[in-house]
């Protein structure tokens, strides 16, 4: 995984399978965390599911997370504000099992 620590905030690469059946952390591609989520990749729906999924699995503020990159394709750049790197990499290895 690549995360990124930039100052205070995180760089999370993502891979995103839109209009899954359910929102689900389904692994790892290319150094992005791979989701699927339940949105179809229409009008933004997708891009806007991500950020409140992450947000929910990250137990913080949706406000604290941004799409940085990647607005019309699967791989994606989420900024998450205040959350070291080391924090989102544990939540990632408990969502792996």
């Amino acid at each position: 995984m690549k995360l990124q620590q930039v100052g205070e905030d995180c760089l999370l690469p993502v891979r995103l399978h839109p209009g899954a059946r359910k929102n689900a952390i389904t692994g790892e591609h290319d150094g992005a965390l791979k989701m699927a989520l339940t949105a179809p990749p229409v009008d933004g729906k997708a891009n806007e599911a991500l950020l409140k999924f992450v947000a929910e699995w990250l137990g913080i503020a949706p406000s604290r997370v941004q799409l940085r990159s990647g607005q019309t394709s699967r791989t994606k750049v989420v900024l998450i504000t205040r959350i070291p790197v080391a924090e989102v990499a544990a939540k990632i290895a408990a969502a792996a099992g």
